[in-house]
């Protein structure tokens, strides 16, 4: 439900913005999914350490929710700070829509230590309210402000004010009084603040990797093609995150170790069975295709869109190693990333056709999952060895 109001916003923001003021917002929406790394960051070392120690519940709880309020707060003024540097970078002539940047990253990152506290506990019933609490509000508000003025301020600000409720149920959920259990030094303040770093590192690897080409098209494609491309992402970005539901389930399995081989096998096949029905549909049905994107004023990338459909497809399959990797607190597949992001900010910006960069973050993606998905298998079974020889030793 998360996914399909938070589709369906993109969607009337596509349609009622048109091209140019819809690849502003690509863009701000862009720039703010890079900087919820944090917030991701949070969640998956708030999940990981309570499914691998459950009996530390309580503490882990306290300290991820601790480190989450400063960080929050840390953030936002960092980016409020640097505000004429998201405008400038993002070609806006608009500090108050740059600002808005900062304020809706506030709520979106306290989400992230709530959900991953109720994720590690497989708390599914509240966790699912928080989720359907962080699309549909942005999808009422957010259309409501856009019919109010169309424009890229007013999309923005829907997505901030979007931002608060679910952080409001996250506090509810979360607000009984725990019995102290116990405790151990691995989870106080300092460890916990550096795997949410190195965490929310590797993630910021992957997401730059995976917002990288929508600035590039900003920088060096035409206005109109550029707006084109982003109205193509959008059909990436609901093929990459309508499986999240996959890894919200997963990633609690997959960070302990009995369960880490079995889970990352099926759910790489659900995610791959999904991507390639999207592609299918893309391919087949373009018409129908185009209007989830955004109707007649994308026409001219209607033969493309199955492109952009395995594009998604890839960058769904890569999210779920990346994750894979987290679980198991892998830390060298990481420059694998970054080498990736490197390639298609350097090479795409000699190109100046939108064909000519779509086939180039294609390409990058799909060579850049066969190797961590080789890494994977080389190292679960490593891991699997190692857990057979402890089993016959004891």
């Amino acid at each position: 439900m998360m996914n399909l109001a938070t589709y369906g916003f993109t969607i009337v923001a596509a349609r009622l913005l048109g091209p140019q003021s819809y690849g502003a917002l690509a863009s701000l929406m862009a720039t703010l999914l890079v900087i919820g790394v944090l917030q991701l960051g949070l969640q998956a070392t708030a999940a990981r350490r309570i499914s691998a120690e459950p009996h530390h519940v309580a503490q882990i709880e306290k300290t991820v929710l601790g480190v989450t309020y400063r960080a929050s707060l840390v953030l936002g003024l960092v980016l409020l700070v640097l505000t004429p540097l998201v405008d400038r970078v993002l070609k806006l002539d608009s500090l108050a829509t740059a600002a808005l940047v900062a304020v809706a990253a506030v709520p979106l990152t306290m989400f992230g230590g709530q959900a991953g506290v109720l994720q590690g506990e497989r708390r599914w019933w509240p966790l699912a309210v928080m989720y359907v609490a962080s699309g549909v509000p942005r999808l009422v508000l957010g259309t409501a402000l856009i019919l109010w003025r169309p424009d890229e301020t007013s999309a923005m600000l829907g997505v901030a004010l979007g931002a608060v409720p679910p952080v409001v149920l996250g506090w509810w959920a979360l607000r009984m009084h725990r019995v102290p259990g116990v405790t151990s030094e691995e989870h106080g303040f300092q460890l916990v603040l550096r795997e949410t770093v190195r965490n929310s590192q590797a993630l910021f690897a992957f997401f730059a990797l995976s917002n990288a080409d929508v600035i590039v098209a900003r920088n060096v494609l035409p206005e109109h093609s550029a707006g084109l491309y982003a109205g193509g992402l959008i059909l990436a970005k609901a093929v990459l995150f309508l499986p999240q539901f996959v890894i919200v389930v997963a990633f609690p399995s997959m960070s302990t170790a009995g369960e880490r081989r079995q889970a990352l096998t099926r759910s790489l096949t659900l995610v791959g069975a999904l991507g390639v029905c999207a592609t299918v549909g893309a391919l087949l049905l373009k018409d129908v295709a185009l209007i989830f994107v955004g109707g007649n004023e994308y026409r001219e990338i209607a033969s493309t869109l199955w492109v952009f459909a395995i594009l998604g497809t890839a960058l769904s399959m890569l999210q779920l190693l990346v994750y894979s990797v987290l679980a198991r607190q892998g830390k060298r597949s990481v420059y694998l990333v970054w080498a990736a992001f490197l390639a298609v900010v350097g090479i795409g910006y000699f190109l100046d056709t939108l064909h000519q960069l779509i086939t180039l973050v294609v390409t990058t993606d799909l060579v850049l999952f066969a190797l961590l998905l080789g890494l994977s298998i080389y190292t679960l079974r490593k891991d699997d060895h190692r857990l057979g020889e402890h089993t016959t030793t004891r």
